[in-house]
């Protein structure tokens, strides 16, 4: 998934019986904007071998009433669709698109703030309640419509298509700056190929007299005003953000981080270009590698002096801080953008699934997997920035003040810069940035992909290899502003504003169009259709309620509470808040738009629509 905004900080509604019925109504209207088809059912020899009831006791054994009525329209898709090659092809893909870098950097930092141990207690919570509850709705939801974000609306509920509009512009957004952070990566691992890394001294031409190296010397005194190597490295030789004197004056573009966006973008292309086929053999090197990366991490980490400064620093519980709000606030923005519901990528991936595929199990899997990840990175940071501590001579919370691009380029790079065998673990480390941030890339292309794909199959579906590469070029140009010498401060408005609160506002409508529109009866049906066995009342009651009320909790919260942006020690002007407002409602506004369109071109008078609604 995409790197996580700062949302949070920044930042008895009854289902209603009638819903399915209601649509049906609506067809003897002929007021399409309202209506709600009946979902494909596909018929096919893999629906004559269903999932056993019995497969996964927990899931809920009870048959629907009212199932067999469920139409049974012919199918729509034909069986000429891609799949999967295995299941471990989806299985990767999905994981690596929901273990992205902020599991690396953010939920750590987030932990210790938080109340340390005690923050897990939150963090579980809305995870069963909210996040994974959504991540199974949307794997089911695309597994059984076999179609992208846009055209699944259709069958769902077609008035909210323009839900699918706003995905994909949502896609856009990220991938203009997401791949710019892999780029920072892509720079530092080609630096990282010397006898002697880069940020290890004070001693090149982009140093200042700031500069001040503490590691492996007596009497260094540590002010305010000290620079370590490996930030100056980052912001005068990578960035060069000196010559930028803000959003006023972004300066010119860094030629190096070009190629190296350019390289980014070639893989990505290459690994997208023939769908399925291609990207679920490439994630089995991108997915895994992490956590081979990681575990080695770990263990040198385990043995720095002062590594178990760290772990106590990061897993001491403060008991206190569970009655704050911002507590909850920052657990359930965490496990949401975590596990990636709403972007689209989940329809995308579970919608190449056989029809049987027991997409329960995959969303309990990957879940626990993604959480368990987030977890273990925490003791990888910790126990380094635990290192730093002691090699500072300060506390852990001075070293561990940073965080987001900071903690993955200064950070953790001046920590690794001061090892023994600094090279080798500088090139894995890096490595296992890239493979992180590419997998999260591939998932939220493929999203964006498939739902233009299916929407215009007779156009693009024997042109995808032409239309990708238009895709990754539109891209690619997009992020050219990020790529400038004030681009890192493009980056995080982008960050901020182009996936905040309006994915959220997305996947909120999603939930509800799902649950109250299309009709919880309705989707517990499909479900059954393709694993023997309906959803149980807890997932019922998640999808209808709390899940809902989980992400409203997050959006007004957010809304609330907005601190002045700042990076560096540069605040953001008033100007550049509005124009992320724009950018932010620019994807949000196709969904009442499309409300509109629906309604003023459909046949039939309003009068009638309300008639079909009562």
């Amino acid at each position: 998934m995409h790197q996580l905004p700062e949302v949070g900080r920044r930042h008895s509604l009854p289902w209603h019986s009638k819903g399915s019925a209601t649509c049906q109504q609506q067809e003897t209207l002929n007021v399409n904007a309202l209506q709600i088809l009946p979902a494909p059912a596909h018929i096919m020899s893999e629906q004559n071998s269903p999932a056993q009831a019995g497969s996964l006791p927990a899931q809920g054994t009870g048959a629907n009433p009212g199932s067999a009525a469920n139409p049974m329209p012919l199918m729509t898709q034909t069986d000429s669709r891609d799949k999967w090659s295995k299941k471990m092809d989806f299985l990767l893909s999905v994981i690596g698109f929901a273990v992205d870098l902020g599991n690396v950097w953010r939920f750590p930092y987030i932990c210790y703030q938080n109340g340390g141990g005690a923050f897990l207690i939150p963090y579980t919570l809305m995870a069963v309640f909210g996040g994974v509850p959504l991540f199974y709705m949307e794997l089911a939801l695309g597994q059984f419509h076999r179609t992208g974000a846009i055209p699944i609306w259709k069958r769902i509920c077609p008035i909210f298509k323009g839900i699918g509009f706003a995905i994909c512009i949502i896609g856009l957004y990220v991938s203009f700056y997401y791949n710019t952070i892999i780029a920072w990566a892509l720079y530092y691992f080609y630096s990282s190929f010397t006898s002697s890394l880069p940020w290890t001294s004070c001693d090149n031409p982009w140093n200042t007299p700031n500069c001040t190296n503490y590691f492996g010397k007596n009497n260094v005194t540590w002010s305010n005003f000290s620079k370590s190597p490996a930030e100056e490295f980052y912001m005068r030789k990578v960035l060069e953000i000196q010559k930028s004197s803000g959003l006023y004056d972004v300066g010119g573009i860094r030629w190096q981080l070009l190629l190296c966006l350019l390289l980014i973008f070639t893989i990505v292309y290459f690994s997208l270009w023939k769908g399925v086929k291609t990207s679920g053999k490439v994630v089995w090197v991108t997915a895994t590698l992490p956590y081979v990366v990681l575990l080695i991490l770990l263990i040198r980490g385990a043995t720095l002096p002062g590594a178990w400064r760290g772990v106590v620093f990061y897993l001491r519980p403060n008991w206190e801080k569970l009655l704050s709000t911002a507590v909850w606030v920052d657990a359930a923005a965490q496990i949401f953008f975590s596990l990636g519901p709403g972007f689209g990528v989940l329809l995308a991936l579970a919608s190449y699934n056989h029809f049987n595929n027991n997409c329960y199990r995959d969303a309990i899997v990957t879940s626990v997997v993604n959480c368990l990840t987030s977890f273990l990175s925490g003791f990888v940071i910790f126990t380094v920035l635990g290192y730093m501590a002691e090699m500072r001579d300060v506390e852990v919370e001075d070293v561990a003040k940073d965080k987001g691009p900071s903690l993955l380029f200064i950070t953790y790079p001046e920590a690794i810069a001061n090892m023994m065998g600094s090279t080798f673990f500088a090139i894995i480390f890096f490595l296992m940035v890239i493979t992180l941030g590419l997998d999260s890339t591939f998932g939220g292309l493929e999203a964006v992909i498939t739902a233009i794909v299916d929407e215009y199959p007779h156009i693009l579906a024997k042109r995808r290899e032409l239309f990708v590469l238009g895709l990754i070029t539109m891209c690619f140009l997009g992020s050219l502003t990020t790529l400038t010498h004030g681009g890192a401060y493009v980056v995080k408005l982008l960050e901020e504003f182009g996936a905040g609160c309006s994915i959220l506002a997305v996947v909120l409508l999603e939930a509800i169009a799902v649950s109250w529109f299309y009709g919880i009866q309705r989707f517990c049906n499909d479900v059954k259709s393709m694993l023997g066995f309906a959803p149980g009342m807890f997932w019922q009651v998640c999808w209808v309620a709390i899940s809902p009320a989980f992400l409203a909790f997050i959006i007004v919260s957010s809304l609330l509470d907005q601190p002045p942006l700042m990076l560096f020690d540069y605040q953001y002007p008033e100007w550049s808040i509005s124009v992320g407002y724009l950018i932010g409602a620019s994807s949000f506004i196709c969904i009442p738009v499309y409300m509109v369109y629906k309604l003023v071109w459909t046949p039939g008078s309003l009068k009638q629509v309300r008639k079909s609604r009562m």
